[in-house]
């Protein structure tokens, strides 16, 4: 009878110790003399390489010859306390099994370090790095927790549009869906494009945000979240910015602006403490390879409460500190990253929950505060990267909310279904929007958002 596989991830309990296992994997070194060789072994459920040992009086040259970093294994053998440092067991290959082989010449990942620039251009094989298999199998087990958070918590799992006639930010920055034959479009006869003849009869885009649909879901089962992909077609090349990504967007009927701070501060501390409880192996490489303050700051997350303030202290904190920023702080800018660490790291050394922005910068939807100058807008603030959330309490009153789209110049017709909610049994709702690869960004310490997205989209960068 065949030995049933063993996952790496569980060769390492003891009472498996003097068993038979099979194991199956990629290689990752080869080693030795001429007695005995050494492989290091690895199956991507963890950050851990398996030793086999191999007796070469048991095992041709031939039959060695194709193992080389990169090949895949089919390994049966004996499970055996380790004599030599850096692993509490290996195996003893009785059968060795070459699944594939990687030619040495030609097989990027090779022993030697690897930028992280260079891994970029190799995405569809850079899992198999150990910085990059620390960072996905993290990147899961904070999806699940998300999953797990909401659920534990009576929200209802929402799933919104990924093609839409709506603009959520009114930003413009949207990728157009159409069937239309770009090289000869249909027109009106005042030279515009002709849409009815579109797919939908009229211009569609890929969603920036799930949260209109969300709200319509809250307002009818109480507390729902989505989790799904979102677009944005901003030409921006920095380490914060990808042209698809994921979006977690919780929203709550009956909750104002302090219920929707509390819920913030309690899901990102719930995604830190799962992060730390369930990818410790993962978590302490990249603590040590790559930002050895990570796991400290991490749990300083946890030790403290978050900072609320409104914006306009925020300001003024700012402008006191006498630093002399990149872009100018004054009242009435929307804070730049710079901005947003400096309160964090430098003035609170903890993260910031701000507050009360000025209508002039924050979307149509959110709650005008009885000031009419600000409204009850919330963004975190967090150490290493600044903004992870942005939210509000949305504006609940069908007239002021119509106002404001007037003064933006909005076509309401667009928006009819949104607007139905402020007619019939209005009520007070707030949410956010939390970055998926933000949260990644922030529990693993990595630099770049391209590196915490298995095939990032960036301009001109569709890859894979």
């Amino acid at each position: 009878m065949a030995l049933k596989r063993t996952k790496i991830v569980d060769i390492f309990s003891p009472e498996l110790v003097g068993e038979q296992v099979c194991v199956k994997g990629w290689v990752r070194t080869r080693r030795g003399n001429k007695h005995v060789q050494f492989i290091a072994l690895n199956d991507g459920s963890t950050i851990k390489n398996l030793q086999i040992v191999i007796d070469l009086e048991k095992f041709s040259d031939e039959e060695l010859k194709p193992i080389t970093t990169g090949s895949s294994l089919h390994v049966e053998g004996t499970l055996v306390a380790s004599q030599g440092k850096g692993q509490s067991v290996e195996v003893q290959a009785q059968t060795i099994e070459v699944y594939g082989t990687a030619d040495p010449d030609e097989y990027p990942l090779q022993k030697k370090g690897h930028t992280l620039e260079f891994l970029r251009e190799k995405a569809h094989l850079r899992m198999r790095t150990n910085t990059f298999g620390a960072v996905f199998r993290i990147r899961h087990h904070l999806a699940f927790a998300i999953h797990k958070f909401f659920n534990d918590k009576g929200f209802f799992y929402m799933n919104t549009p990924l093609i839409t006639a709506s603009d959520c930010e009114g930003a413009g920055d949207m990728f157009q869906v159409t069937t239309l034959n770009l090289g000869d479009l249909p027109k009106n006869e005042d030279g515009s494009n002709d849409y009815s003849k579109d797919f939908f009869g009229k211009p569609t885009s890929l969603t920036v945000s799930g949260q209109l649909e969300g709200e319509l879901g809250a307002t009818s089962l109480g507390a729902i979240y989505t989790f799904g992909p979102t677009f944005r077609a901003e030409n921006s090349n920095t380490p914060r910015h990808l042209a698809e990504f994921w979006m977690i967007e919780p929203e709550v009927a009956f909750n104002d602006i302090t219920d929707n701070m509390d819920l913030a501060e309690e899901f990102i501390k719930y995604c830190v403490q799962y992060a730390l409880d369930h990818c410790k192996d993962d978590i302490e490489f990249l603590n040590q390879m790559y930002d050895n303050t990570l796991i400290d700051r991490l749990q300083g997350v946890l030790k403290q409460d978050f900072v609320r303030l409104t914006y306009t202290e925020g300001i003024k904190i700012l402008e006191q500190s006498g630093k002399k920023f990149e872009f100018p702080v004054k009242w009435g800018v929307d804070l730049q990253s710079e901005h947003e660490r400096y309160l964090v790291e430098q003035h609170f050394k903890r993260p910031v929950i701000l507050t009360d922005y000025p209508r002039e910068i924050k979307a149509f939807y959110m709650k005008l505060n009885p000031d009419n100058k600000t409204v009850a807008a919330v963004d975190c603030l967090v150490p290493g990267i600044g903004e992870i959330i942005g939210g509000s309490q949305r504006e609940d009153d069908y007239a002021k909310l119509k106002a404001r789209m007037d003064e933006l110049g909005m076509k309401e017709s667009d928006y009819d279904f949104y607007m139905d909610l402020r007619k019939y049994g209005s009520v007070r709702h707030s949410g956010f929007g939390l970055g998926f690869e933000r949260l990644i960004l922030f529990v693993t310490g990595m630099q770049n958002i391209r590196d915490v997205i298995p095939f990032p989209r960036t301009p001109k960068n569709a890859n894979f």
